[in-house]
Formats: structure tokens, sequence, C-alpha cells
């Protein structure tokens, strides 16, 4: 049976069980199902086919990678040529683009890959035209930007939004608040911090199960859900030279409240907050420059860092 036979099955059967807490259960271990099989639609297994194939593969560069996500011929190579000055052939007919076209732009020091990507049709989730390829670069963006044509419904956007959801790619929402740890030996140990409508110890257990995890310590922090807990599950540098003047063009950048002087240091390099004695600020965050702070100090922007090692 293929990937795509195996995915029609689960979504049939979830279709037709009903949701109540006596299903609860159930429903969790297909949704993992239908999580994996979807992960292994894109990046099939073996050396046949892997990858999101030839001309879609663009190295990933700069800070941040923002993907221009539409239906064939709304104007992403338009859109892409007016900001980075990338030729990406256009014409009035579907399907112009047939490979990823990249582009960069810089903003306040930070280095951004523009990506256009072809144009996505319905049914890409379930492996109709190169819809597979496209949501595969997709969910190596940092942001996704749908295009839209303005002389059609906005019904498209609800279609592509679908499309992306299918792939696990969620939209204009926060990463759910579940700590997740895997351990060698133990059980699974499961911490709520609130009052849960959907997980409990069998769900979370037999999730993990799926993904053959029988150790682990689970935290939820708030009301999750099966699909919060399968995202975290599956999701799971320029610098300033010694003795010289800091170049703002090219700084490090920090995800938002991911500014403290361990972040930082993480960013450079997982092993350096290991070696950290403190650092020496100069910047805004700082009462006098420089000064002498610990891990948590909280780092604001063009804050200069120098980091003192054990």
């Amino acid at each position: 049976m293929s990937i795509l036979q195996k995915i029609s099955e689960i979504e049939a059967e979830m279709a037709r069980t009903q949701k109540n807490k006596a299903t609860a259960h159930h429903l969790g271990l297909l949704k993992a199902r239908l999580a994996k099989l979807r992960r292994e639609l894109i990046t099939p297994k073996g050396g046949g086919g892997g990858g999101p194939g030839e001309g879609f593969d663009v190295a990933k560069t700069g800070d941040a990678r923002i993907g221009f996500v539409g239906f064939p011929s709304v104007g992403k190579s338009t859109l892409l040529s007016n900001l980075a000055g990338v030729y990406s052939e256009v014409a009035a007919y579907e399907f112009t683009t047939l490979t990823t076209v990249p582009g960069v732009i810089r903003y306040k020091g930070a280095k951004i890959q523009l990506l256009d990507l072809p144009g996505i049709i319905e049914g890409a989730k379930d492996g109709k035209g190169r819809g597979r390829q496209v949501i595969a670069v997709a969910r190596t963006c940092n942001l996704i930007l749908i295009v839209l044509d303005v002389l059609k419904p906005l019904a498209h956007k609800k279609i592509i939004e679908n499309e992306l959801e299918g792939f696990g790619i969620r939209l204009n929402k926060q990463p759910p608040n579940i700590g997740f740890r895997k351990k060698d030996k133990g059980g699974i140990n499961l911490t709520s911090t609130c009052m849960q409508s959907e997980l409990d110890m069998d769900t979370v257990k037999s999730i993990l199960a799926e993904y053959k995890i029988h150790n682990a310590d689970i935290t939820l922090r708030s009301d999750s859900t099966a699909d919060d807990l399968i995202d975290v599950v599956e999701g799971n540098r320029y610098t300033k030279p010694k003795g010289q003047l800091p170049d703002y063009t090219s700084p490090v950048v920090l995800p938002h409240r991911k500014t403290t002087v361990e972040d930082f240091c993480m960013k450079i390099h997982k092993n350096l907050i290991k070696e950290f004695k403190y650092a020496l600020v100069w910047g805004s965050s700082v009462k006098y420059n420089p000064q002498k702070v610990g891990k948590d100090h909280v780092l604001e922007d063009e804050d200069v860092i120098q980091i003192v090692k054990k």
C-alpha cells in the first residue's frame, strides 16, 4: 500500500470517528500516524527520490528565510524582482516558475533570504502537482508570505492555509507551550501546570509510542491538544573580532523573546555556555558601558557583547 493510500485510510477513519473523551486516545494515535506519513511523503526514506527535488533544494543563507507561497501566476515573481532585484521568468500564463528562485535583502543589518516558490494547487498535501516539493521547502522558512490575486476569491487563502496545515506548518500561531525531554529510563512522566481538556496519560503514551519513545518527561504548561504534542515531537554568524570596532552591518540576529546572553552564546556555539564566566555589554540594555552581566541578562538591539570564558 502506498503512503497516499495509507493517508487516505487514516483520514477516512478519523472522519467517521466521533470526537469525545472516550475516543481521544484513539484519535491521538491516528493523528500521530498521519503526521509521520506526511513527513515521509516529503522526505522519503532511502536514496531514491529523497529531498525536495531538483531545482527546489536551495541552500539556506542569512539570518532568516521568507517563502512566497500562492497559486500560479499571482505575482510572486514580480514581487521578488521588485524587492531583491532578482529576475524570475514572468508570463501571463500559469506555472511560469517551475523551480525555487532565491533572492536576498538586508534589513537593519540582518540578511534575509527570499524564496519565490512555484505555484501551489489544491490537493498539494495529498501529492498533487509539485505541491510536495513546494511544501518541503516552505517547511524550512521562518516566515510564509501568502501572495493572493485580488481578482480571485479569498477562498484561495483558506485552501493554501489548509494545504500548509496538512503538513504541520502552523501559521500565525505560537509554538506549543510544552516541555519535552527524552531520557534513557524511567518511563513517561507527565506533569501539567493547568487543567487539560484533551490530553491525559494514556493519550500521551499512545502518541509517544508511535514514535518509539517510551522514556520522556512531558510538561504541559497550557491546555494542549494532541496536535500540539505531535508538533513538539516532530519538530524537535557574524561576530566582532577581538580588538576591532563592531560591524553593525553583520550582526548576530536573535529570535524575539530569546535575547538573553545565554541565547546569544547558544547562537554562536552550544559549548560556549559551558565555558561562560561572565559577559561585558555595551549598549542600551546596561546602565554604564561596559557593564559586567550574567547569562540571564536581556540584550537590546545593537548591544555589543564580549564573552569572558572560565
